[in-house]
């Protein structure tokens, strides 16, 4: 297992989540909020992992911070995150809690109209990805999530997470061949399939410039899309108020190779315009970027398309 498993793991258990869970039936879902400044406080302090992933976003996020700045701003981005992980749970227990404004909604409705295939939503770890599913409901296609099982058996109980329920499947990425094979299948049928573009983790990558330097950004969506011939939308959520979400699927990206021989750099063309979107996102909500990985220290993979 992994360091960054291991991490994973130690944020995330049963007591933990009964004790949100108590105080949402207890305090409703603002005294639960109230709750997280001390238990961020408690992490900020001593989870020193946690605040050095975070510290990598903050500084070049804000670059003209001082530390003491800096670290409220790491703070400021454990409250939101545990604002979004209760969110989950409340929005999974009382459907239609949340206010869920759809941007760009036409738009992905015409893309499902004009075609009897579906589409690849390219997404990221950012906002709340599990609200979000809930507000693609009203398209009426099935939404396949192309991930790796949750191990943190607290996490996946709680939230949910891995239960094939209404029109919410999973897709395993734990088999990368069979993965793609079953994408391609599904794109076909007419579904939509969901793919985090944020994390190389070992995937073919691609380098582009995110707020002020090189990050590499794994292709493989834009390569299924070229392949089966349907667009990318990508899909992005931000919490802006205690009630409210804004789910933005107003960018889309076509992947369409031009030449044989110039694939590669038709490849670094649609991350750079994936990277731009993400980079306007964190501009205007820069405390909802759940990545935590330093993603700037990973290095492209330009040479070898897999997929």
């Amino acid at each position: 297992m992994t360091q960054q498993k291991i991490l994973d793991r130690k944020r995330g258990n049963a007591l933990g989540f009964w004790f949100f869970r108590s105080a949402i039936k207890a305090f409703g879902l603002s005294g639960a909020y109230g709750l997280l400044y001390f238990v961020c406080l408690y992490y900020l302090l001593f989870d020193r992992p946690a605040v050095s992933l975070s510290m990598a976003y903050i500084k070049r996020r804000f670059k003209t911070y001082n530390i003491f700045q800096r670290i409220f701003c790491v703070y400021k981005l454990f409250i939101n995150q545990g604002k979004n992980l209760i969110d989950r749970y409340y929005a999974l227990a009382c459907p239609g809690r949340f206010d869920i404004e759809i941007q760009g909604y036409d738009k992905i409705q015409n893309l499902l109209a004009d075609s009897r295939k579906g589409l690849i939503l390219l997404t990221a770890h950012v906002g709340n990805w599990q609200v979000t599913m809930t507000a693609l409901k009203k398209l009426g296609r099935t939404v396949y999530l192309f991930m790796s099982p949750e191990e943190n058996a607290a996490v996946k109980s709680v939230l949910d997470i891995d239960s094939d329920r209404e029109n919410i499947r999973i897709i395993s990425s734990e088999s990368s061949l069979a993965g793609v094979i079953g994408i391609m299948k599904v794109i076909d049928e007419g579904s939509l399939v969901s793919i985090m573009g944020d994390r190389s983790d070992g995937y073919p990558s691609a380098e582009a410039s995110f707020l002020g330097e090189n990050v590499s950004f794994p292709y493989g969506a834009f390569s299924i899309a070229a392949a089966v011939q349907c667009p990318v939308v990508v899909l992005l959520s931000a919490k802006v108020s205690a009630d409210k979400y804004i789910v933005d699927v107003s960018n889309v990206i076509i992947p369409r190779y031009k030449s044989r021989n110039n694939k590669h750099e038709e490849i670094r063309g649609w991350v750079r315009d994936f990277a731009g979107v993400l980079e306007d996102y964190a501009l205007k909500y820069p405390f909802q970027w759940f990545v935590f990985r330093d993603i700037w220290k990973r290095k492209a993979e330009n040479t070898t398309d897999k997929i």
